[in-house]
């Protein structure tokens, strides 16, 4: 009989992925995790086994798969492994987690990146609920129900892209969106009256367009009606932000997730408090949920700092 440890280790990347693919994460969150997992295994060698997966053997081939990498990208891959090997662990294979001995970079926790300008976002709700005669096929009801469910429900992309039109549930008042988090991490965001008509007047066009709408469908579609996709939704926000003159506003590489950024640094500034922020936007931790909350207090201070009075009181 096999020996358990002579277990082929691409074949329990494979269980892990199937099993990671039961949670419906997305497309690229699995595509990342086959990367990460294969990349660290061909360093190791041919025929890799559980047997093979020592401590000391994942530390060498970190080592070389860190060189000439960004950090993000090893710290993407050794969470990759603890996950992998959290598996193991809860499946009986593996005795412990190796990954507490293989060293990972330490990653600053980014600063949120809002869209600059006080009244930025409400400058881009007006003008892309304008028909832009110049595109082929303007369609602003559903333009705007992207936007707004970002500025006013704070959706990650794959959160946006998962929504069926069954999402949104409640009577009148207490409406609500149930959003298919990050890690498979359920969470729901209460809506306001005024985002429940959007996305009402958005499905009543899309009905004239395509015809019935059922629960099960995908909340947002493209002109053919067909569901969108990661790049024609990065498209379309890229466009939306063309439109309405205002992509000079956003931050460098933060296109949509600007707009979920906005969303939890308004909270801040109304003084939503750290927990009712990390439960809003589904944090993993209270940490990520804190920055927006001291990015607003040194914005406040700058503009404390920008008063002529403290200058003249600097010339006394």
């Amino acid at each position: 009989m096999q020996d358990e440890q002579d277990i082929s280790a691409q074949a329990l990347v494979e269980e892990f992925l199937a099993a990671r693919a039961v949670r419906k994460p997305s497309e690229h969150t699995l595509l990342a995790y086959r990367r990460d997992l294969t990349a660290v295994l061909r360093i190791m060698g041919e025929n890799v086994t559980l047997r093979d997966l020592s401590p000391r053997a994942l530390r060498a081939a970190f080592a070389e798969f860190a060189a000439g990498r960004a950090p993000a990208s090893v710290y993407r891959a050794w969470s990759s492994w603890n996950s992998f090997f959290g598996f193991l662990v809860v499946d009986g294979v593996v005795a412990g987690n190796p990954m507490s001995a293989v060293g990972k970079p330490r990653m600053a926790t980014p600063s949120p990146k809002p869209l600059r300008g006080e009244d930025t976002p409400e400058q881009l709700l007006e003008a892309v609920n304008h028909a832009d005669e110049r595109q082929r096929d303007p369609w602003p009801e559903r333009d705007v129900a992207v936007l707004a469910l970002a500025l006013c429900a704070g959706l990650r992309l794959s959160e946006l892209l998962a929504l069926r039109t069954g999402s949104v549930l409640g009577r009148a008042g207490e409406r609500r969106v149930e959003v298919a988090g990050k890690g498979g991490r359920p969470r729901t965001v209460p809506i306001e009256p005024e985002l429940d008509a959007v996305i009402a007047r958005y499905l009543q066009s899309r009905q004239l367009r395509f015809g019935r709408v059922r629960p099960d469908d995908p909340l947002l579609v493209d002109r053919r009606g067909l569901p969108l996709r990661r790049g024609g939704l990065q498209y379309l926000v890229q466009s939306c932000f063309r439109r309405a003159g205002v992509s000079d506003r956003v931050p460098r590489g933060a296109q949509l997730h600007a707009l979920r950024h906005t969303f939890a640094t308004r909270l801040a500034e109304d003084g939503a408090n750290a927990s009712e922020i990390m439960r809003l936007l589904g944090h993993a931790s209270l940490t990520t949920s804190q920055g927006y909350i001291e990015v607003t207090a040194a914005q406040q201070r700058a503009a404390v700092r920008a008063n002529r009075t403290n200058r003249a009181l600097g010339r006394l």
